[in-house]
């Protein structure tokens, strides 16, 4: 199957700098085991699911070193590498994980430094192609983490720089200490806050990266995606992905899973094209 025939690709593409990807990625964080810590029950299961996402045409991996920890990036390399042409990886750093139900922000250039050589070892490269500043950390200098990110990328760990969890203000703040090609912030149909940070994205020409694209579910139970879904003969997943798509060009949705019938399903959305009616009743909620 050509690249352009294959289902992930259906909805186009979007710029991550010099990169090209398609606009409908894959999220690694629930490959891991319950809670996103620790293995999966079925590694080779996880393996064969994240072969099976490229074939599908999903060209942009979303991972982090926190997912697990780091049991995600490594399962990531040992299904993929060496990586097929084309296939753009991105990781994340920032958050610790002392224990399976604490995520711990931690921006210390020290921590980010060290976080960054174990992700390039984890995943078998040399440079990370996406490497995105996880979340601010409220004991540091937002300025301070972003500033030892930009000296990384000028060492040559670093292809293109990304932030996640930001305000305007911080896109703003990070802008001015590095090229930002990337934000990956909350976002779906239930959870629109971020909406001017979405519009500083499209002015900007920088990819946003919607985190729980499908609200955890709750975006999949709201009766006009249920209405919507009925009427269009779709899963409400793909309505709820499909709107996401047509909200903006600059829209890079990432649904993750660990089941191979989510990942077939998550992947054909990319092909769904919602009309004004459909776009005008979920609009409604």
């Amino acid at each position: 199957m050509s690249e352009a025939n294959k289902p992930a690709a259906a909805a186009g593409t979007v710029r991550l700098g010099d990169l090209t990807v398609n606009r409908l990625g894959f999220g690694a964080m629930r490959v891991t085991g319950a809670g996103i810590w620790g293995d999966p029950p079925d590694r080779s299961a996880m393996k064969r699911l994240l072969r099976r996402a490229c074939e599908l045409g999903h060209n942009l991996f979303d991972t982090a070193d926190s997912y697990g920890p780091d049991v995600s990036e490594m399962l990531i390399a040992e299904a993929l590498h060496p990586y097929p042409e084309g296939l753009v990886i991105a990781t994340k750093g920032g958050f610790t994980r002392p224990s399976r139900h604490d995520w711990t922000a931690c921006g210390r250039p020290d921590h980010l430094k060290r976080a960054l050589e174990g992700s390039l070892r984890k995943l078998k490269v040399e440079r990370i192609d996406l490497y995105q500043f996880h979340t601010p950390d409220s004991r540091v200098p937002f300025a301070e983490s972003m500033g030892a990110l930009a000296e990384l990328q000028r060492a040559g760990k670093i292809r293109h720089l990304g932030v996640s969890n930001v305000s305007t203000r911080e896109l703003e703040q990070a802008l001015k200490i590095a090229p930002i090609v990337s934000v990956q912030n909350e976002y779906n149909l239930q959870h629109r806050k971020d909406d001017p940070v979405l519009a500083a994205c499209e002015k900007a020409g920088i990819a946003f990266i919607p985190w729980y694209p499908l609200g955890a579910g709750s975006a999949l139970r709201a009766a006009a995606v249920k209405r919507v879904a009925a009427r269009r003969g779709a899963k409400p997943s793909q309505v709820a992905l499909a709107w996401l798509l047509a909200r903006s060009p600059v829209m890079l949705p990432i649904p993750g899973t660990g089941s191979m019938a989510h990942l077939e399903e998550n992947a054909a959305a990319a092909a769904l094209k919602l009309g004004a009616e459909d776009l005008a009743e979920l609009a409604k909620g």
